[in-house]
This record gives structure tokens, C-alpha cells and sequence, in this order.
């Protein structure tokens, strides 16, 4: 099994030197060290909890030419921290408590397979938060949590059928000028180049 190189952030000396001691041993992974920071697969950041300084870090990881996939050991994670985190693009998240090796080995290998994992809990709280978004925020505008709204949703799905502009105007029952003009739309928003990219994109992304 090859080894992921990880790096480890922390400013707490003591929860450092008890990391690299569960760490170092592992086969899984090699612990690189700072100088060779910028070659890790996968960074953990140790903090308390998801305050400033930590989306500083966490700013700043993301900029590296080569960005690592980014887990947090952390101490408390509270409903705005965990949403802040999901925005900064964190691969995992773990409660220092519950940071033994072998759940450390586990949540490292998947964030380096591009995989997510939060603990159970975690989970069902964010889960919530973007069901309440999209109820409460992005439904009544039309949107949906894709960025797309419905009817271009609706477009999209009928242009990878194979249907032209004609046809889908006559089944949304718009007009064909307001078809061209959803494209024109999409295409410049995502920064697409024409109409089969804009399908490649949302059928990749799972847009549609």
C-alpha cells in the first residue's frame, strides 16, 4: 500500500508531539516535515475551533499551487464553524477526543481517495442546514442548491436529450428566444463555450 504524505499544523505543542507519536509509526502515511509541507496529500490542522485564525490557515493551505486535501483535528465545533468549514472546502473533520490513530489513518485515506467524513452528528447538522437553505432561501427565488434554476435545469435536461431550441420552447412553452437567452446565460455564468459544453459540464457535475 503506498503511503499518503501528510503534513500537521498546530499551534498546541503537546497535541502536536501526541499526533506524531500516533502518526509516525503508521505504514499508511509518511509525516512529512515542514520544509516538505507543500508536498502533502493531505493536511491535518489541530485548533480549539473554527474561529479566525483557523479560516486563515485554512485560506492560506487553499492558495498552494498543489492544495492539500484539508481535515480538522478540532476541540468544539459549533453550527456556524461547521458551515464556515464546508465553504473553505474541508475534506474531514475530527473531535480531538476522538482522534486516536486508527480514526485519524481512516479519515486521512479518504480525504487523499477525495472522499468526505464527518462524524455522525456532523453530518445530520449540516444536512439540515442545507435542506433549510434550500427551503427557505434558494425555492422561493427559483434556485436550487446547484445554482441552476429550475427551468434551466429543465433546459439542460432536454438539450442532452437531443431536443433543439424549437422544440424545447414548445415544451416548457416558452419561446424560443427565451431558450437562447437561458444558454446564453448559463453558458456565460460557468464560463462554458457553447451549448454540448454546457451539458458535458452539468451531466459531470451532477447537475442533471
Amino acid at each position: 500500500m503506498p503511503r499518503t504524505p501528510i503534513s500537521l499544523i498546530s499551534t498546541d505543542a503537546i497535541t502536536r508531539v501526541g499526533l506524531v507519536s500516533q502518526l509516525r509509526p503508521r505504514p499508511e502515511v509518511l509525516l512529512l516535515d515542514e520544509a516538505e509541507a507543500d508536498q502533502a496529500e493531505v493536511t491535518l490542522v489541530v485548533c480549539d475551533s473554527i474561529n479566525e485564525p483557523t479560516l486563515r490557515t485554512l485560506r492560506t493551505l487553499r492558495r498552494r499551487t498543489a492544495a492539500p486535501a484539508l481535515v480538522l483535528v478540532v476541540t468544539h465545533v459549533d453550527d456556524a464553524g461547521l458551515i464556515t468549514a464546508a465553504q473553505h472546502g474541508i475534506a474531514g473533520i475530527i473531535r480531538r477526543c476522538e482522534a486516536d490513530a486508527d480514526r485519524l489513518i481512516t479519515v486521512i485515506r479518504a480525504a487523499a481517495d477525495g472522499d468526505g467524513s464527518l462524524p455522525p452528528d456532523l453530518l445530520g447538522r449540516l444536512l439540515h442546514h442545507v435542506a433549510a437553505l434550500q427551503r427557505d432561501l434558494l425555492t422561493p427565488r427559483g434556485l436550487t442548491i446547484t445554482g441552476l434554476r429550475d427551468r434551466e435545469i429543465e433546459v439542460l435536461r432536454l438539450l442532452a436529450d437531443g431536443f433543439n431550441t424549437a422544440e424545447i420552447a414548445a415544451k416548457l412553452s416558452y419561446s424560443p428566444r427565451t431558450i437562447k437567452t437561458i444558454l446564453h446565460d448559463l453558458t456565460n455564468r460557468f464560463h462554458l463555450r457553447n451549448r454540448c459544453h454546457a451539458v458535458a459540464y452539468a451531466l459531470r457535475n451532477g447537475l442533471i
